[in-house]
């Protein structure tokens, strides 16, 4: 673990960003509103999930330290290409930043939804899983290629 006890507490911020491609026969299930799966519903269900992957990212990924989050906002929404971008944005104050809370909630998103639509259909593929911009630290972030 990074010794970050002579760091000053500043609003910290990430935004992160999964995509997940789905066969077409899936992907035009979400243009009808939320999806139902034998498991529950499906986005309502992936964004509880990566909320609480954010929350618990020092649990999953060694050496992270607990931070105590402010927010936590999840999306998911269709995009091009039969795919579903899922974005989450990650806030704290605190003495470190919060990007592997954000990647760490896109990635448990995705692999939710993967684990709910699996039995539906074949050849889903998870994607592209990135940093887009992170603040509040001595090295701020913005992706140049991020494609908004």
């Amino acid at each position: 673990m990074v010794d970050v006890g002579g760091k000053q507490v500043t609003r910290r911020t990430a935004h992160a960003r999964c995509l997940i491609e789905l066969p077409a026969e899936l992907a035009n299930t979400f243009s009808q509103g939320e999806v139902q799966t034998k498991k529950g519903p499906l986005v309502a269900t992936a964004i509880i999930a990566g909320v609480m992957a954010a929350k618990n990212t020092p649990s999953l990924i060694p050496l992270c330290h607990p931070v105590p989050l402010d927010d936590c906002k999840i999306t998911i929404e269709p995009v091009a290409d039969n795919c579903l971008q899922i974005d989450a944005t990650v806030v704290a104050n605190y003495r470190t930043g919060v990007e592997m809370e954000a990647l760490t909630a896109v990635s448990v998103a995705a692999l939710t939804i993967y684990d709910m639509c699996k039995s539906v259909s074949k050849g889903i593929v998870i994607r592209d899983t990135r940093l887009l911009e992170k603040t509040g630290g001595k090295s701020d972030f913005t992706a140049v290629d991020n494609n908004d």
